[in-house]
């Protein structure tokens, strides 16, 4: 997957979706397709963030130049109306990790941004192959993608909502502790902490809407 954000202006932000559906339905269809996100919360909020994919590596290597007339309409259309705060992405899905399959979707999502301490990355990732059977157990969809030459080492957990926000609720799954050691037996989530304070930098979470208006039809 491939992933960019932008900000529009505050006060432009109606300019901006009326130039940004006109560009991507002229330029993203096909495999190119555009699947926008607004952010609900977090430091993003009030950004977008516009996802392509799943592709494969052959098929970003292939993809070649996207042409004057892409690269004139977003200068002239749609620049105009967002800030020049942005950011940039690729990440790749991990089945193993993951407790749902890559394009079983949803349309409210919540994101955990993992950065390993230096040299943890391995711990980290064995972290997250040991929660999966705990989202299993729970019913819980979570996508698991690592970041790849796209600044400090990632790990992003996806929780997709499918139920929406409720599932968000104290009341609608038990405690992640007690999951946890229903999984792996008593005392394991103390270990786990642990674990986690060995191996994690530092950790931040956002809620995500689709867009649907916004994305490639």
């Amino acid at each position: 997957m491939s992933a960019f954000r932008v900000f529009p202006k505050a006060d432009k932000s109606l300019e901006f979706e009326k130039a940004f559906i006109s560009h991507v339905q002229k330029y993203h269809t096909g495999d190119w397709k555009w699947n926008v996100w607004e952010i609900q919360s977090g430091p993003d909020y009030g950004g977008f963030m516009v996802v392509e994919g799943p592709l494969s590596w052959d098929q970003y290597d292939s993809r070649g130049n996207l042409g004057d007339a892409h690269t004139q309409d977003w200068a002239k259309n749609v620049s105009p109306y967002i800030t020049e705060r942005t950011s940039s992405t690729y990440s790749v899905y991990s089945e193993d990790m993951s407790s749902v399959a890559l394009t079983d979707y949803a349309d409210k999502i919540l994101i955990n941004h993992y950065f390993p301490k230096p040299g943890m990355v391995v711990g980290v990732s064995a972290m997250l192959s040991k929660l999966k059977k705990v989202w299993a157990q729970s019913n819980e969809s979570v996508a698991v993608y690592s970041s790849v030459g796209s600044g400090a080492p990632e790990y992003a957990t996806v929780l997709r909502l499918k139920n929406g926000l409720k599932e968000l609720s104290d009341s609608y799954r038990k405690p992640m502790s007690e999951r946890f050691e229903m999984a792996y037996g008593e005392g394991s989530w103390k270990y786990f902490l642990q674990e986690f304070a060995n191996n994690v930098e530092s950790r931040w979470s956002e809620l995500l809407f689709k867009r649907a208006d916004l994305s490639s039809k």
